[in-house]
């Protein structure tokens, strides 16, 4: 069996992206691909899991737990549905599930995704590879990012210097020198839609800005910036990793203190925040970039995208589409890769992007019960 399915849930906490493919030589065959919403209460109560605001953290941790393996297995069932695709036909589910707190750093680091990966296998019958972080913070990496293995597998293109970068809630990057001597490397560069949602839901009650429309509508505040862009974060060398517990509403109010702007100056100033890291990143990691690859929900917003490519003149902007593979489902095809190599018993990680000691096989592996008989799943 070829067939492969990705789940992925990221730091916008907007829903479950599947995927199904297939992974011929030098290429990916997407079959595929739909998201499961998060409704309204279910991204509440997540929120308030991860800003862990409440009581009883841990009866809401292990219940969200329950509740979203069970969805990521529907998630799973109704994209092989989508792809007219026999559960028994598929090697693997990859499954990130959702991270509800990353501290990859001091002297106990760890990071907590949820999303049961047993009751995925149960319920869908399909071998499951999940856990995929754990590992590599065990020898000693931050866990992530763990895209840029896919992306050079991808990307990768002899005598030319490329980078990738995946806006989703957060924004990570990866650097392809484009020759065989050079390490591939990555890295968080920081927010990417996250605070810009936020923002937009606090003040007008929105999902997310649709094409950067508010953004553009306001005028960036070149002082709120630099406060914004003096966080340590933003000059810590990689390898480094960050989420939701760093860049959060909290983080923005703390920052907005003592400014009187207007809403829409907020969100062109956080605009301007994702586009001048990203920036800044590859102009001190990666000066001969020739090409910036934009992939994840960033990659469908215009204004966002001029103001990256206004502070990258030089450097050639494109987004995965144009390679073949849609901005909006490259993370779950990378975890269907990701899954891919945990069976054929390859490493998935890249040291030089999170630091471990070495290369290793990522993800723990909980068999499916497909083949197993009549009364092997529930109904």
């Amino acid at each position: 069996m070829d067939t492969f399915i990705g789940l992925m849930s990221g730091t916008s906490l907007d829903g479950i992206d599947a995927a199904v493919v297939r992974f011929p030589p030098g290429r990916v065959e997407l079959l595929a691909a739909r998201t499961t919403p998060f409704t309204r209460e279910l991204r509440s109560e997540l929120l308030a899991l991860i800003q862990a605001t409440g009581t009883d953290l841990l009866d809401r941790f292990g219940e969200l737990d329950h509740r979203l393996g069970r969805l990521f297995a529907e998630a799973a069932t109704g994209v092989c549905d989508q792809a007219g695709l026999e559960p028994g036909r598929v090697a693997a589910i990859g499954s990130h599930g959702l991270t509800v707190l990353h501290r990859p750093t001091g002297e106990t680091p760890f990071s907590l995704q949820i999303g049961d990966p047993n009751l995925i296998a149960e319920r869908t019958g399909i071998t499951t590879v999940a856990d995929f972080r754990r590992r590599d913070l065990a020898a000693g990496g931050q866990g992530a990012p763990l895209v840029p293995a896919f992306h050079a597998a991808l990307f990768t293109r002899a005598e030319q210097a490329r980078a990738v970068v995946n806006i989703g809630g957060m924004a990570n990057l990866t650097l392809l020198p484009g020759s065989e001597e050079a390490a591939v490397t990555g890295f968080d560069t920081g927010p990417g839609n996250v605070l810009l949602d936020a923002w937009i839901q606090q003040q007008l009650g929105q999902p997310y800005d649709r094409d950067g429309a508010w953004a553009a509508s306001g005028s960036v505040s070149e002082e709120l910036l630099a406060a914004l862009l003096a966080d340590p974060y933003f000059t810590l060398p990689p390898p480094k990793s960050t989420g939701r517990e760093h860049f959060n509403s909290t983080w923005l109010q703390d920052r907005l203190r003592g400014f009187e702007l207007e809403p829409e100056a907020v969100q062109a100033t956080l605009a301007e925040l994702t586009a001048a890291s990203i920036a800044v990143a590859i102009e001190r990691e990666a000066q001969g970039t020739t090409e910036l690859i934009v992939c994840g929900g960033g990659a469908y917003n215009p204004d966002l995208l001029q103001r990256i490519g206004a502070r990258l003149p030089a450097v050639k902007l494109s987004v995965s589409d144009d390679y073949g593979l849609a901005a909006e489902w490259v993370e779950a095809v990378a975890f269907a890769w990701l899954a891919q190599k945990a069976l054929e018993g390859k490493p998935g990680n890249v040291p030089a992007v999170t630091g471990a000691a070495g290369k290793r096989i990522l993800g723990g592996v909980y068999p499916g019960t497909t083949g197993c008989g009549e009364d092997s799943k529930p109904e």
